[in-house]
């Protein structure tokens, strides 16, 4: 099975930052956009798959490449 890299906390902050001067500048839709780019924690996407259901949490457009690394490939079909 291949490796998947998951993003560093300094990468998260990053991203974290930028939205946040997105937002200040007014630009509510690029921060959301650019939030989801960082990866959904694995617990999170578990309550979301569970709540809301796998077609909405893929819908929502988060990286969830921490969820497949911690929980596998197919975690979404399980």
């Amino acid at each position: 099975m291949p490796q998947i890299e998951t993003m560093s906390l300094d990468e998260k902050l990053a991203i974290a930052c930028k939205a946040a001067a997105l937002r200040k500048a007014g630009d509510e839709e690029g921060a959301s956009r650019l939030i989801r780019t960082a990866p959904m924690p694995p617990y999170l996407a578990k309550i979301y798959k569970e709540k809301v259901g796998v077609e909405e949490l893929i819908k929502s457009g988060w990286n969830l490449s921490e969820a497949e690394a911690e929980f596998g490939a197919d975690w979404l079909s399980k």
